[in-house]
């Protein structure tokens, strides 16, 4: 596992730099601004300073203009600032004449979320993907460790015109990334396998999503009494955990807890991360939790949207669950009105769980459909399984079958085929 971008053995102090560009608003630069400095504190290090600038578009050299580099330069100096994180996406030229100016780190905040990552990942998956996503992003950021990468060998039998040191780490990282890249394929081949024996017993799948923090983790404990891992931080779940849990009708279904989405997600996390993302694509329903408590409510639900149609999971239905409801009750009453068939609730200590769980039942019955089952008396099996893969509406009892009229879906009703009443 590569080490990590930020030195966690003492707390570092970050200048957070952010650029207002043409179309963009002042208080949409403040909120990202405010949420990168959370981020920073995940991260284990302290915000100090803040700098700011308008620009029309960013400097090709270092992103802010000449003036405003050396104005942070001496923001810098005077708060003995170890590090620069950037809002924005830095090139590796920019970052390279950055630290040439300053004098210091320049990161921007991809670097500090795959900071966080490397921080919780636990599971071998887990820290291979972090590993992918970490090596993704400094692959082309090589150069700017120095001359000494780009110096050819010089020791005997190495002279003449072969690789330079610079080559050959990036040869290297290539063929790392290639290794990695295999294995997460065949942790895929065996989801896929798991998969296939979930659809055989057809039980349904129900997938959290939502904004890193909303409570993702704390609605799958109450819901099912998963007993995981629960903190007020970012990005705590990086593997997915799945637990079943049986609903009202009885029939049971499957429910994964997956890793947080934030805006401006790395693209680099979401190509390392798309075989534990399969669970959201291949979902019957997703329950998409938000923090009902927070002012960015609103722009949360639309920064999980647009990362769903980044992994092409926007076709999925969902249930949206407002979440911490008891930190803002007035909040999630509006939040409830202006989204229609949402929910809301608060996991900690129970309140409108029993409303989640049946909105969950009634979106998952959408494409369900009624049928009647004609059984034989002793096929006790069938009956159970009925139950199982669906919701049994009613049953009666004759001399030769049992009959049930049974809620299923397309797949459930298809096992049932040559019972089915004409």
């Amino acid at each position: 596992m590569p080490r990590t971008l930020i030195d966690r053995t003492v707390r570092e102090k970050i200048v957070v730099v952010g650029v207002l560009f043409p179309g963009m608003r002042a208080a949409e630069l403040e909120r990202q601004l405010d949420e990168l400095s959370l981020l920073v504190d995940t991260a284990g290090a302290d915000v100090v300073a803040r700098v700011m600038q308008r620009r029309d578009a960013p400097d090709a050299a270092t992103f802010l203009g000449s003036g405003k580099v050396a104005e942070l330069r001496e923001v810098c100096l005077a708060l003995d600032a170890d590090t620069v994180v950037f809002e924005d996406a830095l090139s590796p030229a920019q970052q390279r004449n950055l630290e040439k100016i300053l004098g210091r780190t320049a990161i921007d905040r991809t670097a500090v979320i795959l900071d966080i990552f490397a921080q919780n990942a636990r599971s071998p998956e887990g820290k291979a993907q972090v590993e992918l996503a970490l090596l993704a992003y400094r692959l082309p950021r090589l150069r700017r460790a120095g001359g000494s990468l780009s110096q050819q060998a010089g020791r005997i039998g190495t002279r003449g015109p072969g690789e330079t040191q610079l080559e050959v780490d990036r040869r290297r990282l290539v063929q790392r990334i290639h290794r990695i890249r295999a294995e997460l394929r065949e942790i895929d081949r065996t989801r896929g396998v798991q998969r296939q024996g979930r659809e055989r017993g057809r039980h349904r799948e129900v997938t959290l999503v939502g904004y890193t923090n909303a409570g993702k983790s704390s609605l799958l404990n109450a819901l099912t009494d998963a007993g995981v891992e629960v903190e007020d931080r970012l990005f705590v779940t990086l593997d997915p955990r799945t637990r079943q849990r049986q609903l009202p009708g009885g029939e049971t279904v499957l429910i994964t807890d997956t890793v947080g989405f934030i805006s401006n997600l790395p693209h680099q996390l979401v190509e390392a991360f798309m075989s534990t993302l399969k669970s959201v694509q291949l979902a019957d329903l997703l329950v998409h939790v938000v923090d009902a408590s927070s002012d960015e409510a609103e722009n949360q639900i639309t920064a999980v949207r647009d990362v769903l149609t980044r992994i092409e999971a926007a076709h999925v239905p969902e249930l949206l669950v407002f979440n911490k409801s008891d930190l803002a009750p007035e909040r999630s009453r509006q939040l409830v009105a202006r989204h229609p068939g949402s929910v809301a609730v608060c996991a900690l200590t129970g309140e409108g769980l029993d409303g989640v769980i049946i909105a969950i039942a009634e979106q998952l019955r959408v494409t369900d459909r009624v049928v009647t089952l004609r059984l034989p008396l002793d096929r006790g099996d069938l009956v159970a399984r009925a139950h199982r893969e669906g919701e049994v509406l009613e049953t009666t009892t004759t001399d030769d079958a049992v009959v049930l009229r049974v809620a299923l879906d397309a797949v459930g009703a298809s096992h049932f085929a040559a019972w089915r009443a004409t």
